[in-house]
């Protein structure tokens, strides 16, 4: 003999949720079977059922509403998760991790240059004027990074006080005179109180053909940075191209 556990039969217990409508329509079943029944029995049964059947359709549109509400909602918050997954906190230029997609997406189509800029000597102003203020002076810089470089080239925070700035199709020249833009527009941006000095920024630029790898790509640039910061700070410097040549041909 087998037996049935109560998990796996019904709860006399649980309610039903349309015992009204069930009645109404048991009472409608009987008087149509009925071929004695009189017409204002018919048309109270008839009546009864109407009465239900249009609550229950309020009740569905209304679930249907709240479930429509409730797939934006989640579309929404997916968006908002994809872009907090994307983006870095402060800044909502690109992390460091859609940089590197971003890159690899665009070296694989086409040629695009790599700027790499470090804050010069961010250090002392956290230091001097505590992180509040270094946070200020970060969102100073990217504000000047975007009026300069627009929809031309794609923003990315990598570290704490450094940047990329991604150029699709774009070759050295071009993008040389758009790091000078940068830096000059660095040097010349005002920060507020209590900052009472200059800001400068060093760059480091590498133009790399399509298929170069994002290591590649990223390491010419930090090389160039790494000149501009013995050079002096609040410099340009790019690349030697016959090094990018060569990692390029080692590489296939």
């Amino acid at each position: 003999m087998v037996s049935t556990s109560s998990s796996d039969t019904p709860s006399n217990d649980a309610p039903d949720l349309f015992r009204n409508e069930s009645e109404a329509l048991e009472k409608a079943r009987a008087i149509h079977a009925n071929a004695d029944a009189d017409a204002e029995q018919s048309r109270l049964a008839l009546a009864e059922l109407i009465g239900h059947f249009e609550r229950l359709m309020r009740e569905t549109r209304r679930l249907i509403g709240r479930s429509d509400r409730a797939e934006r909602e989640m579309h929404a918050l997916t968006q908002q998760l994809q872009y907090r997954a994307t983006h870095d906190a402060l800044t909502d230029v690109l992390n460091r991790s859609a940089v590197i997609e971003r890159t690899i997406k665009a070296l694989r189509v086409d040629r695009a240059v790599m700027i790499l800029l470090d804050i010069d000597e961010f250090k002392k102003v956290n230091d001097d004027f505590g992180h509040p203020v270094g946070d200020a002076v970060i969102l100073g810089i990217v504000d000047c990074l975007r009026r300069i470089v627009g929809d031309r080239g794609v923003i990315g925070r990598v570290g704490g006080e450094e940047f990329t700035v991604l150029l699709p199709g774009h070759n050295l020249a071009d993008a040389l005179q758009l790091a000078e833009k940068m830096r000059a527009a660095i040097g010349s941006h005002v920060f507020a109180a209590p900052v009472n000095r200059r800001i400068t920024a060093s760059f480091g630029v590498s133009a790399n053909a399509m298929r170069t790898d994002f290591d590649t790509a990223y390491g010419l640039a930090d090389s160039a940075l790494y000149k501009a910061k013995r050079g002096g700070r609040d410099r340009v410097e790019f690349a030697d191209q016959q090094l990018a040549s060569q990692a390029v041909a080692g590489e296939d």
